[in-house]
C-alpha cells in the first residue's frame, strides 16, 4: 500500500470508530457483559487456530534474531491463552464504570449536579510484541463504552490478526457495533504516523511497548497520550529487612519474568545488613544465571564468591539501565534517605519497593518515593491489572494526570457533568 492509501484506510477506521463510540456509549451493561463471555469462549474454542498463527510470527521472530526474552513476550501456551480467557471474564464481571455518580450536589436554588462517568470514547492502543495486549485492550474498552483502534507490531502480526477475527466474529453476532474493536491491518509505520493525526475521531493513544516507541508516540501524536517510558524498577533491602524474604522478593522480582515493565532493573542493600545478605541474595541470583552490575562495595563484599558469578563493574549508566533480561545493578547504600534518593533518581517512577519489618521505615519510604507503585515487603512483579483486580490493564501509567498505575476500567473513562432543575433561570 501507498501512503496515499494508507493514509485514506486509518481515516476510514478512526471515522467508524467515533461512530461506534456514540453507539457504544448507551450500551447496556448486559450486552458488553455477553459479548465479553463470547470472546472468552470463543478463544477456549480456538486454541490452535491462535497457536499456529503464533509459531508463524515466533518463526520469524527466531529467523530475524530476536532474544529469548522478546522470544517469550511473544509466546503464546495453552496456559497463557486459558489465562487471557480468564481475564476476559473477570472484566465481564466487574462493576460497569459506565454512569456511575462520582458526586452530586444539591444547589441552594434545587439545581441538582451530578458528576458522571462516561466513556472517553475512541482510543489508539499502539503496542509490540505482546498479543495478549489485543485482548485485554479489546476487553476492557468494550467494558468502559470506549471503541478501540489497536495497532501490533510486526512481530505479533500473523497472532493479533488470528485474536482480531475472534474479535470481529464475536461483535458481529452481539447487538455492538462491528466497528467497536479494530486493528490496524498493516504493520507499515506510515500507518501509525497516520494514526497519530487522527485527532479530531481519535480522543486517546496508549502505547505500549519500548521506550523508542513510546517516545516517538508522545512527540508526534495530536491527542493526549498516555505512558510510562520505561520500566526501571528498583527493590531496597533495609537493614531491618527478613533475610529469607529478602532472598525470595529480589529473586522473584528479577527473574520470574525479566522481560516485562514490572521486573526489578536495581537493588540497593543497606550497607549495615550488605556483608550478611548481598553474597546469600548473589548466589541465588546466579542460580538463576542473571549477571550482576556491582558498585566497588558490593565487588569488596563478594570477595572471592565474584568467581562464581556473572559480574562486572557498574557504571553510573547502568543504574538508568531498562535492562528487560537477567541483568540487576547493584548498589550498597549507607542508609534510608540514600535509598530512597537513588530510587528517586534512577528509577523511573513505574514501581519500586522497600523490603524491611520497621514499618516507620516503610512508610518514611512509601511517602517519599515518587512511583506510581510502591511496595513494602512485596515483589514488583504485582504491578499488574490482573493482580491489582482490574481483570485486565490497558497499560500503565508513570503520568500524573488523569491516569496512574495500572489502568482499568475507571481509568477509561472521564465524566461529565449531569444537571437537572426544574425551570430554573439565571
Amino acid at each position: 500500500m501507498n501512503e496515499a492509501s494508507i493514509d485514506a484506510m486509518v481515516l476510514a477506521l478512526a471515522k467508524q470508530a467515533r461512530a461506534a463510540s456514540l453507539r457504544l456509549a448507551s450500551a447496556k451493561s448486559s450486552q458488553k457483559d455477553q459479548c465479553l463471555r463470547d470472546l472468552a469462549s470463543i478463544i477456549e474454542q480456538s486454541h490452535d487456530f491462535l497457536l499456529e498463527a503464533n509459531a508463524k510470527d515466533l518463526a520469524a521472530g527466531k529467523a530475524a534474531g530476536l532474544s529469548a526474552v522478546l522470544l517469550d513476550r511473544l509466546r503464546l501456551s495453552q496456559d497463557r491463552l486459558t489465562q487471557i480467557a480468564e481475564g476476559v471474564l473477570t472484566v465481564a464481571e466487574l462493576p460497569d464504570p459506565v454512569g456511575t455518580v462520582i458526586e452530586e450536589v444539591n444547589r441552594p436554588n434545587g439545581l441538582k449536579i451530578q458528576k458522571v462517568r462516561v466513556p472517553i470514547g475512541v482510543i489508539g492502543i499502539i503496542y509490540e510484541s505482546r498479543p495478549n495486549v489485543t485482548i485485554d485492550c479489546a476487553a476492557l474498552c468494550l467494558k468502559s463504552g470506549n471503541a478501540a483502534i489497536l495497532r501490533g507490531g510486526k512481530e505479533a502480526f500473523h497472532t493479533n490478526t488470528a485474536l482480531s477475527s475472534l474479535i470481529r466474529e464475536v461483535l458481529g453476532k452481539s447487538n455492538l457495533p462491528n466497528e467497536a474493536v479494530q486493528l490496524v491491518p498493516t504493520a507499515e509505520r506510515t500507518a501509525l504516523s497516520s494514526l497519530l493525526r487522527q485527532d479530531e475521531y481519535v480522543h486517546c493513544i496508549i502505547p505500549r511497548g519500548g521506550e523508542g516507541l513510546i517516545r516517538f508516540v508522545a512527540e508526534n501524536a495530536l491527542m493526549p497520550v498516555i505512558k510510562h517510558y520505561k520500566g526501571v524498577c528498583c527493590l531496597t533491602i533495609d537493614e531491618a529487612a527478613d533475610p529469607e524474604m529478602s532472598e525470595s522478593i529480589v529473586v522473584n522480582a528479577k527473574c520470574q519474568r525479566p522481560g516485562v515493565c514490572n521486573a526489578i532493573e536495581n537493588l540497593w542493600v543497606h550497607q549495615a545488613v550488605a556483608a550478611k545478605l548481598l553474597p546469600r541474595i548473589a548466589k541465588s541470583l546466579g542460580a538463576k544465571d542473571v549477571e550482576l552490575r556491582l558498585d566497588k562495595a558490593s565487588i569488596a563484599i563478594l570477595g572471592s564468591q565474584l568467581e562464581q558469578l556473572k559480574w562486572q563493574a557498574a557504571t553510573e549508566e547502568d543504574y538508568h539501565e531498562e535492562y528487560l533480561d537477567l541483568i540487576l545493578a547493584v548498589k550498597v547504600v549507607p542508609d534510608l534517605e540514600s535509598a530512597i534518593a537513588a530510587t528517586n533518581t534512577y528509577g523511573s517512577a513505574h514501581s519500586d519497593g522497600i523490603v524491611t519489618s520497621n514499618e516507620d521505615v516503610a512508610q518514611r519510604f512509601m511517602a517519599s518515593v515518587d512511583s506510581a507503585t510502591v511496595d513494602w515487603n512485596a515483589s514488583t512483579r504485582f504491578t499488574d491489572g490482573f493482580e491489582f483486580g482490574l481483570g485486565a490493564e490497558i497499560g500503565i501509567s508513570t503520568d500524573k494526570l488523569h491516569a496512574r498505575g495500572p489502568m482499568g476500567l475507571s481509568e477509561l473513562c472521564t465524566y461529565k457533568y449531569c444537571i437537572t432543575g426544574k425551570g430554573q433561570i439565571r
